[in-house]
């Protein structure tokens, strides 16, 4: 696979975030982490996108989420009502 290009972003922290995200080599890891989850919730990118982002596989990237208590299947009432009557009248 080819690398990607990077960019580093210069983000201001107040010493208090800074110290809730752990030591410094672990701090910017962490933020990563954090942002492509956040992504991801907020159906930015795929679930493909976000374990490729975070170097993980698909079940991997599952047992993050379960790991932190997000959902994996993000569907909205409607698409869940859709899923639901499917099973319904499986047969």
């Amino acid at each position: 696979m080819a690398e990607a290009s990077t960019t580093i972003l210069q983000i201001p922290f107040t010493k208090e975030l800074a110290a809730l995200l752990g030591p410094e080599r672990q701090a910017a890891e962490k933020a990563r982490e954090l942002i492509v989850l956040g992504l991801y919730q907020e159906s930015q990118i795929s679930g493909g996108k976000a374990a490729e982002l975070l170097g993980l596989t698909r079940s991997g990237f599952v047992s993050l989420l379960a790991r932190k208590g997000i959902n994996y299947f993000q569907l909205t009432p409607d698409e869940w009502a859709e899923e639901a009557d499917i099973v319904d009248n499986w047969g």
